[in-house]
């Protein structure tokens, strides 16, 4: 196999920690809105409001709704051919129960995509990434509750009726498995636990009802535009057993089966014995009405899209340690990020043959990068070789998928493709970009824009489809 002359090249985004503008054009609050950030070791704290002495990193971000022209010419400069971006679900329906959605937020994502189209740019666009209207939360309890499938649906026919041959990329739910892996349900599904609530049938329930609002929302869009190609977004944290002890081996494939947990349904249309597994372990099993697993079949996923930033082990007495979202085991024979994220190119490349092997769809890598600390130079020039060394790297192990392994891949939009707030830790001093933006943790800057030193190397890479990594 060679790399496709229509291959994806781009980078990815997401509203709540980029586009900004969090009050204007009708745009109602999100979940993210209420989440104080963390700034010189003050912890985040979720509120119920806003509060006026607190710092919310996602109200202003790095502000793409008012620079959105400015920065798509910037990615047409590195010759994108993608770029993944999300809708704000509340900027579209500012409660999110409304019968009539915003148009004046509808009106902002026609003159993105119009701009993108300018320079040939196909969207990809993420329909919820973690950001769901904070009024759902307030009278619903966010996806506790089976009304949140109505509402998402009402959601996804608008946007998918508005952008009709304009958008042909979908994901459905950003990292949908982040409810079962992370114990931080807040993000992905709007959901702080109770005081004697059952967190496992809450969490259960939850996934369910996203499922089944994922496989209703991927049919919908196939009737409503026979065009569209709609995918799932799955978090991938690579797992290896610490040693050849038997017992490891258990303990890592229990770990990448609440991953496949959410595949398995996305893919294969309903619960396999992975999920069945899963259930007997937590002592608890969804609520699946009538008619929930007919909608699971119906709507299966047109492709398997991920992240992918680090891997791990999983053994007896692992010294622990950070990544996204998720922790693990460390494992001695890789280096770490400064925020301890441990760097493992030729795991990208496992990942890919374990996902292909197991779905046999077409797999997109919707988020891989690396946060650093960057230098400004005293001449302007930001020289982030620890970047470039860490992409080059991972994007050779997605080749080598691709040209030894078979693998079809369908394209690779890096995380972070210009600067914005991290959704980890709430901070803008953990940079990704090839493009920086003039902004530190406490809000301060001009938000004026410049290019990285890998800038100018992604845009080589982007020109010769990969092959001068390969010189």
């Amino acid at each position: 196999m060679e790399m496709s002359k229509d291959f994806l090249w781009g980078g990815a985004t997401a509203a709540n920690q980029y586009e900004g503008g969090y009050l204007e054009g009708g745009r109602g609050l999100s979940v993210n809105d209420v989440e104080k950030g963390a700034r010189h070791g003050v912890q985040r704290e979720i509120h119920d409001s806003i509060h006026p002495d607190a710092y919310y990193p996602s109200h202003v971000a790095t502000d793409f709704y008012h620079h959105y022209k400015e920065d798509i010419a910037l990615f047409a400069e590195m010759g994108f051919k993608c770029f993944r971006l999300s809708i704000s679900w509340s900027r579209i329906f500012p409660n999110g129960d409304e019968e009539t959605p915003n148009e004046e937020g509808l009106k902002f994502y026609d003159d993105v995509f119009a701009e993108m189209k300018k320079y040939g740019m196909e969207p990809l666009v993420t329909i919820n990434h973690y950001e769901m209207p904070l009024g759902l939360v307030k009278k619903y309890g966010a996806w506790r509750n089976r009304k949140l499938i109505d509402f998402f649906l009402r959601y996804c026919e608008t946007i998918f009726t508005r952008y009709k041959g304009t958008v042909k990329y979908w994901l459905t739910h950003n990292e949908i498995n982040a409810l079962m892996l992370s114990g931080r349900p807040w993000h992905q599904a709007g959901i702080i636990y109770q005081e004697g609530e059952n967190q496992k049938q809450t969490m259960l329930n939850a996934a369910h009802y996203q499922l089944v609002a994922s496989a209703k929302a991927v049919e919908l869009g196939h009737k409503i535009d026979p065009e569209n190609k709609i995918g799932c977004m799955l978090l991938y944290p690579l797992c290896y057993a610490a040693t050849c002890r038997p017992e490891d081996q258990i303990l890592a494939m229990k770990k990448l089966n609440k991953t496949y947990y959410f595949g398995d349904v996305h893919c294969r249309g309903y619960y396999t014995n992975v999920c069945t597994s899963i259930w007997q372990d937590l002592g608890a099993k969804p609520d699946i009405q009538p008619g929930d697993e007919e909608a699971l079949k119906a709507g299966t996923v047109d492709f398997v899209s991920f992240s992918y930033y680090f891997s791990s082990i999983e053994g007896q007495g692992t010294e622990s340690v950070e990544g996204n979202i998720v922790s693990g085991g460390k494992n001695p024979y890789l280096e770490a990020t400064a925020w301890g994220w441990q760097i493992d190119p030729v795991g990208l490349r496992t990942s890919l043959n374990n996902l292909y092997d197991r779905y046999q769809k077409p797999l997109f890598i919707v988020e891989n990068g690396m946060g650093a600390i960057d230098t400004v130079e005293a001449d302007g020039t930001i020289n982030d070789d620890y970047r470039i060394d860490y992409l080059s790297k991972h994007i050779q192990a997605m080749m080598d998928a691709i040209e030894l392994d078979n693998v079809p891949v369908m394209g690779y939009t890096p995380w972070g493709c210009i600067d914005l707030v991290s959704a980890g830790t709430g901070e803008m001093r953990k940079r990704y970009g090839f493009i920086y933006v003039d902004k530190d943790d406490d809000g301060n800057g001009t938000l004026n824009r410049s290019r990285k030193k890998s800038f100018f190397w992604y845009k080589d890479v982007i020109a010769t489809n990969g092959q001068c990594l390969r010189k």
